[in-house]
């Protein structure tokens, strides 16, 4: 008698279930223990790694992408993991996008949350006040405005400037009475602690070393003058001209009269040292002996009288090429008239003056 086919056909299909079986528990068992070792892994990256450790000093330039900073960290033994997994466990604390740039200071086996506490907490801000120089102004002008924006007073700053402490060569040499012309006009930033007459004075003569530095003062031997005496021109420049378009040509003006030994006549000069200082000069003031009176004493003037600015030292060390000898301030706009002979300028004078 032959057997039931539907009992045969269940004892063939028994060993692919069986089988499925099997292969359904490897399965979870792979899973289990993948998830297990992904859990250790996530639990070691967010530690710190192992080893002693040192002082790392990080830097992270503007715009690098995050997990770049990641893959650094994690070079230089800040952080236990970089790759991937790295990546994703800075993705995951929210503060990818809040990273600073700038240089930290770090240590190895440090943790991720640790490390990113540094990067992406802004510095407490510092009290910083503001001292704005405008240019032409002359010592006694900035020590006023140091008192006004820094409250140090303007006696206290004048005492430090005059010293005779204060050189940058070449442009202002040892020995020289003080840095008039050399403290240069712009707006500064100053931390509030500590702040102090000398700290102020340091940074605006740095300045003009830095301005000056990107300037070609080496044409100064061309032009036949010291960069001292370039500077007294540039001064000068500052106070006469108006507009842009006059500086190159009063500087033509003035190296033109000092070729030819002609005396500069520059009031402003003799403004600086006015024995009536009130802005005007009468007759009196015109005849007066002092060697800022450039109408009576061939020559420059014994220093600066102003802090010029990169407009008027560009101006003295290019003059235009031109053969005037005069100028007078004409109109509203305040451009000057320029002559080659005194008639000439005479009758602008007439024009520009009535």
């Amino acid at each position: 008698m032959s057997a039931d086919p539907s009992l045969r056909r269940a004892g063939r299909g028994s060993r692919p279930r069986r089988l499925s079986l099997v292969v359904a528990l490897l399965l979870f068992l792979g899973v289990v223990g993948a998830g297990a070792w992904a859990l250790d892994h996530y639990r070691t990256c967010q530690g710190p790694p192992p080893g002693p450790r040192r002082a790392v000093t990080f830097t992270v330039e503007e715009d690098t992408p995050a997990r770049e900073v990641m893959e650094g960290l994690h070079d230089e033994g800040v952080v236990a993991c970089g790759g991937f997994v790295g990546n994703l466990l800075l993705r995951g604390t929210g503060k990818a996008d809040q990273i600073r740039a700038g240089s930290f200071e770090l240590t190895t086996g440090m943790t991720l949350d640790a490390a990113l506490d540094v990067l992406t907490t802004p510095p407490p801000e510092v009290p910083t006040v503001e001292l704005v120089i405008p240019e032409g102004f002359r010592l006694t002008q900035i020590a006023e405005r140091v008192q006004d924006d820094l409250g140090i007073s303007a006696k206290r700053f004048l005492k430090e400037v005059e010293s005779g402490r204060y050189v940058l060569p070449p442009y202002l040499p040892a020995g020289s009475a003080s840095p008039e012309g050399f403290l240069f006009p712009k707006s500064y930033e100053f931390v509030e602690e500590g702040l102090s007459a000398r700290v102020v004075a340091q940074e605006l003569l740095e300045q003009f070393g830095k301005e000056a530095d990107a300037l070609p003062f080496d044409r100064t031997d061309q032009l036949g003058v010291s960069p001292y005496e370039l500077v007294i021109i540039a001064s000068m420049i500052e106070e006469e001209a108006r507009v842009d378009r006059d500086r190159r040509l009063i500087a033509g003006v003035i190296f033109n009269r000092l070729r030819i030994g002609m005396a500069l006549g520059i009031d402003a000069t003799l403004l600086y040292d006015d024995p009536t200082p009130d802005g005007e000069l009468s007759s009196d003031d015109l005849a007066y002996d002092t060697p800022y009176n450039t109408r009576i004493n061939g020559g420059l003037p014994p220093t600066p009288i102003a802090s010029p600015g990169e407009k008027s030292l560009q101006a003295a060390l290019d003059p235009a090429d031109t053969d005037f000898l005069y100028y007078v301030l004409c109109g509203a706009d305040g451009h000057h008239k320029f002559a080659l002979t005194l008639g000439e300028h005479n009758r602008n004078v007439d024009a520009c003056l009535g």
